[in-house]
């Protein structure tokens, strides 16, 4: 790490009736990856939108390379070298590589009227060349892979000659393999002295890839960390400001005899290969596998959002035929998608509408809606899901991730379903929000419900799980049963295993 590139002093912004920021410190160096931590609402959003000139300070100062500025807007922060990459990719899907690199700023000819397509393909190839970046500038944006498209964003900013530039959840929706990849890109930038702000709620990436961290809490700032000489444990603890709830996973009983789900021979095209399995009352099973392994292909199918091609579904001994999602209802399955904003919510309604929507024939007399009784249901779900909210009538756009996902939770807990396909539970949602995710998970296996839960994160998978399913190009490689076999090598071996 080289000499101070960046200081944040005393930022303090305010919106109408919330103090966003109070006096919050951020330092970075020359050459260095900072971690930005803090649970949703912490406030690294509304900071990071400060330097970057799409909000402006309340008070307090930024010195950039040891001179106060002023950020009045984005264009300001990309002219000073600070460049953001969403978690959002910001690129025109019709467009090559070379121009959303340097879309507005294309190099012309024939007096400046026509653009000179060579050149422009040349500059993005010298760009690639110094960054070590394998990308064609003649490539369709919708034909890359989201891992190669980030390589773009990330070309791009650096094309501003950025000396400052922000990751925002940058390995969300990476493979292993390319986040391996991702990483390193970082440390060469690091390595040329560009400084990186590094947000994630990935823990066990901070030993990989940071220098420092840096935590922010309840808008304000916490401190700052070497991540070599600080434990996970430590960090998030001085992230949520308690103790992290470690899980005893609830015991099944009476398993050998309760199946309440069996899947024979499932098959989808060459998405779902032969896939069997099932599960138990009171169980959590693990879905473990690589992006693309056929997880969520097989969530669908069981709650007929996808059509099958052959294979048998059986509910507490029971053979049913699903064909949509009304039937899967029906036969008492719920599913929470692992993009809750398109599938699983209505994003401009509120908590009550949201909790009612899939139990709508309970709450009709008469052909009239039992409003009081919406309520009284909302209201139930928010004090015993400890949804953060003002009131049921707040629109679910406006909660945080970890508070909507508890929304969608509620929904099910309203249909009183007792198959709860869980697909990516915790992603893009928090520390302290996963914490309670989980702890509500091993109450709902307490109270005799069985859950499915896709995960990509490994941790997550040992920590919950009472058994594993792994998947690998469609088909189920393997399955662990007990604690002693499972382990983030088992998985990941099982997980790379091709069959046939």
């Amino acid at each position: 790490m080289g000499e101070i590139l960046l200081e944040m002093k005393g930022i303090s912004k305010a919106f109408p009736g919330v103090q966003a920021l109070s006096k919050v410190n951020l330092e970075l160096k020359s050459g260095e990856v900072l971690a930005l931590l803090g649970e949703n609402g912490a406030g690294k959003s509304t900071l990071m939108k400060i330097l970057t000139g799409i909000y402006q300070k309340d008070e307090g100062s930024i010195l950039y390379q040891g001179k106060e500025i002023e950020v009045p807007d984005t264009k300001t922060a990309q002219n000073l070298g600070i460049s953001i990459i969403h978690q959002e990719l910001n690129l025109a899907p019709d467009l090559t590589v070379a121009q959303n690199i340097f879309i507005g700023r294309e190099p012309k000819k024939a007096f400046n009227l026509l653009l000179d397509e060579k050149k422009l393909n040349d500059q993005a190839q010298e760009l690639f060349d110094r960054l070590n970046i394998q990308l064609n500038p003649r490539e369709r944006i919708g034909n890359l892979t989201v891992a190669k498209q980030q390589m773009v964003e990330i070309a791009k900013a650096l094309s501003f000659d950025s000396k400052v530039l922000i990751m925002d959840e940058p390995t969300a929706a990476l493979t292993d393999s390319e986040i391996d990849s991702l990483f390193t890109m970082i440390r060469k930038l690091r390595h040329d002295g560009v400084g990186i702000i590094y947000i994630s709620h990935r823990m066990e990436e901070l030993k990989k890839i940071t220098d420092r961290v840096t935590i922010m809490r309840d808008g304000t700032y916490v401190g700052t960390v070497y991540t070599q000489e600080t434990t996970v444990d430590q960090i998030i603890s001085m992230m949520v400001g308690r103790q992290i709830y470690q899980n005893q996973k609830p015991e099944i009983k009476n398993n050998s005899s309760e199946k309440v789900l069996e899947v024979k021979n499932l098959n989808r095209g060459t998405s779902i290969k032969n896939v069997s399995f099932e599960l138990r009352k009171g169980e959590i099973l693990g879905f473990a596998g690589l992006m693309g392994a056929g997880r969520t292909e097989v969530a669908r199918a069981i709650f007929g959002a996808d059509k099958i091609d052959s294979g048998e579904i059986t509910i507490k001994g029971q053979k049913v035929s699903i064909k949509s999602p009304t039937d899967a209802v029906y036969h008492g399955i719920g599913y929470l998608s692992e993009d809750r904003k398109q599938y699983g919510l209505m994003l401009e309604m509120d908590i009550k509408a949201n909790v009612a929507i899939a139990s709508m024939q309970d709450f009709l007399s008469a052909g009239f809606m039992k409003g009081s009784q919406i309520s009284e249901q909302a209201n139930e779900m928010v004090e015993s899901l400890k949804i953060k909210t003002p009131s049921v009538h707040q629109l679910v756009k406006n909660l945080s991730g970890g508070n909507q996902q508890k929304v969608v939770i509620g929904k099910w807990l309203t249909r009183n379903s007792d198959i709860l396909i869980f697909d990516e539970p915790t992603r893009g949602i928090d520390i302290g929000a996963k914490d309670e995710i989980y702890k509500l998970l091993n109450s709902l296996a307490e109270q005799g419900k069985s859950i499915i839960m896709i995960s990509s994160e490994l941790p997550e998978i040992l920590r919950m799980s009472h058994r594993v399913i792994v998947m690998c190009e469609g088909r189920i490689t393997g399955e662990l049963i007990n604690d002693e076999h499972i382990s983030q090598e088992s998985i990941m071996s099982l997980a790379t295993k091709r069959v046939g």
